[in-house]
Formats: structure tokens, C-alpha cells, sequence
């Protein structure tokens, strides 16, 4: 055999011993036990033995939520180079996974932020509507509450604020807690007992809503030298005390004292008379005050109905008398001496309609 022939043949066999020695170290290597050696797409094939590993969470304290998050945590684990879907559904997410650009709070801003405990909670559902009042129905007996027999005493039962001043000798009332109260009094130089809504002096009356009453009551014994039955209440900035008068203990049209008559005007099915007066040195809502006084009285008295409190004030505004910002309006009783009570049913201030 010639040299040539010789040389040839050594490195036939030479390759043969490569090639061969390559296949063996593919084939049988310590990580794959002998097992095929998949193809590149499908490494990430669920449940392929050569997957790529999760890359390590950037932060460490957060690495359990990456492992179970269904998203991938970034594009170096999705080696097939399959679409990702957005974590906030595909609305406005950076390419690349980047991250949402901070809230105006130094938060991270998210769709569904997680919760804190923090959050302000939803706005409570107004009231319902109250159905109109039946005076024809018979009221349910009114099931005893809070009853308080001090000067100043009050409360709040369904929503309603309650309240009783008098000067002199004592009464009671009890706030009902189905609605309505009841008052009593002895010989009290003044008393005073209601039932409706109270604000803090911030709001007009326009501002708050239109307000309304209904009421239903039934008296017993003497209302004293001067009584009113109706709703009453205050305003501040102008310091206003105001009276819209149903009945009296009188059983006819009360006159306010020290009072002028300013005009008429008809509303819920009658006609009311409007008067004026000043107090000068008197108690009010804010200590000792001299404060104006308006009235509307109702020119046939009733026991039970509906009464347009926001239209009364409109009629005043029509005559030049204006209310401030408002304090309360309640369903009231007040007497000026004499023993007596009276029943409420119904006693309940609304604010559009509620």
C-alpha cells in the first residue's frame, strides 16, 4: 500500500471516530439519562423536561406571587416567542412588559390596586322616598323609645333629630321609634318639644333641597297663654326664628304676639297669613340675641297633612323676608303655660322627598 493510500485511510477512520465520539455525547450526557433531546420549540411546551427555568423575581420578598403568576414575569422566560397578554387587558400597556407610570401619589398606578384598608368607603344609599301621607289610614301605635324629661334633651330615632327646651317648671318627651313623639307639660312658662332635620349653618335652604313636612297628631289638657302646632326652626347670617302654624290649642288661627302682618298667600289647600317681629335680647340658637321672627298661620287649622316648608320660604322671599343659611326644621308643639300633651303619629321632615 502505497503512502498516499495509507494516509487517506487513517484519516477515513479519524473521522469516523469523531463523528461517533460526538453522537455519544449528546446522546448519553448525566442531564438528559439518555432521554431525546427536544426540539428548541418546545422547550416551553408544558410539562417538557428541558423547560427554561423561571428567571429569579427582581425582588426576593415577591418571588412566591412571580412563580404562581399565570403572566410571564418578562420576555426572557418566553422563549417560544409567544404574544403576552397585558395585564390590564390590552388597554394602554407598554411593549416590553414595561411598567405603569406612577400615580399622582407615588403609587403604582393600577386598574385593581390592592386593597389597603385605607380606601374611603362607598357613599351609603340615600332613603328611599316616603309613600304621601294618608290622613284617611289609621297610624300604627307608636312603639315606645327614648324618652328624656331634662332641659335640652334630644336624640336621633330613624334618621329624625329630637328635641325639648323649656323654661320654668319641667315636661317630657318620648321620640317614638316607628316615628313620631309624644310631649307633655306642666305649667311650663315655655315649652318646646320637635322632631325632623338639623344642618350646620352651611347651606341655604336652595342648596340643601326641597324640604317638607307631614305630620299628624292628636292633643289633650291646655297649651297655656299661646301655643303652635306646625314646624319650626332657625337660620343663621341673617339669625332668623321661623314658625309655619297648623293649629294651636286654641283650635283656631293663633296671632303671634309683638307681631305685624306682612301679607297672604294660599298653599296645601289654604290660606295662610305671614307675620314679623323682632326679639330683642332673647335666647337663640346662639345665647342671647336679637334675632327677626317669621310666621305663617294657617287660616283653618288641621291635625293631619302635608306641609310645602321650601314654598313657604318662597313666599317670604317674595315679600322681602329671607332666611340664612339654614340650622334645622322640625315638626314642633309649643306651649306657654297650661298642663297638656300631644301626640305625634307622624312627625317627619323630607329633603326631596326622602
Amino acid at each position: 500500500m502505497s503512502v498516499k493510500s495509507l494516509v487517506m485511510r487513517k484519516r477515513l477512520v479519524l473521522g469516523a471516530a469523531l463523528i461517533l465520539g460526538c453522537a455519544d455525547a449528546n446522546l448519553g450526557g448525566a442531564d438528559t439519562e439518555g432521554g431525546d433531546v427536544l426540539p428548541f420549540s418546545e422547550w416551553n411546551r408544558p410539562g417538557a423536561t428541558n423547560d427554561v427555568p423561571a428567571a429569579e423575581p427582581a425582588d426576593p420578598v415577591n418571588a412566591e406571587a412571580a412563580e404562581s403568576s399565570p403572566t410571564p414575569a418578562n420576555e426572557g422566560q418566553n422563549g417560544a416567542a409567544l404574544p403576552i397578554a397585558p395585564s390590564n387587558g390590552g388597554a394602554g400597556t407598554a411593549p416590553g412588559n414595561a411598567s405603569p407610570p406612577p400615580a399622582s401619589d407615588g403609587m403604582t398606578a393600577d386598574n385593581d390596586p390592592p386593597a389597603t384598608g385605607m380606601e374611603t368607603p362607598p357613599a351609603p344609599a340615600p332613603p328611599p322616598p316616603r309613600a304621601p301621607l294618608d290622613c284617611s289610614v289609621t297610624p300604627p301605635a307608636p312603639i315606645e323609645g327614648t324618652q328624656s324629661c331634662t332641659r335640652n334633651g334630644g336624640g336621633t330615632v330613624d334618621g329624625q333629630r329630637w328635641f325639648m327646651w323649656f323654661a320654668g317648671n319641667g315636661g317630657c318627651m318620648t321620640a317614638h321609634e316607628n316615628g313620631g313623639f309624644k310631649a307633655t307639660w306642666n305649667n311650663s312658662g315655655d315649652y318646646l318639644a320637635r322632631m325632623g332635620l338639623q344642618w350646620n349653618e352651611t347651606q341655604t335652604h336652595d342648596q340643601i333641597g326641597t324640604i317638607a313636612a307631614d305630620f299628624a297628631f292628636t292633643k289633650t289638657g291646655t297649651g297655656g297663654s299661646y301655643s303652635f302646632i306646625g314646624v319650626y326652626g332657625w337660620s343663621n347670617d341673617p339669625l332668623v326664628e321661623y314658625y309655619i302654624v297648623e293649629n294651636s290649642f286654641g283650635n283656631g288661627p293663633a296671632t303671634p304676639y309683638a307681631t305685624q302682618q306682612r301679607g297672604t298667600f294660599n298653599l296645601d289647600g289654604a290660606s295662610y297669613r305671614i307675620y314679623t317681629g323682632t326679639k330683642t335680647n332673647q335666647p337663640s340658637i346662639h345665647g342671647t340675641a336679637t334675632f327677626l321672627q317669621v310666621f305663617s298661620v294657617r287660616q283653618s287649622p288641621r291635625q293631619c297633612g302635608h306641609i310645602s316648608i321650601s314654598d313657604h320660604f318662597r313666599q317670604w322671599q317674595g315679600m322681602g323676608i329671607n332666611l340664612g343659611k339654614m340650622y334645622e326644621a322640625r315638626v314642633l308643639v309649643e306651649a306657654g303655660g297650661g298642663s297638656g300633651s300631644a301626640t305625634f303619629t307622624t312627625a317627619y321632615v323630607t329633603v326631596n322627598g326622602r
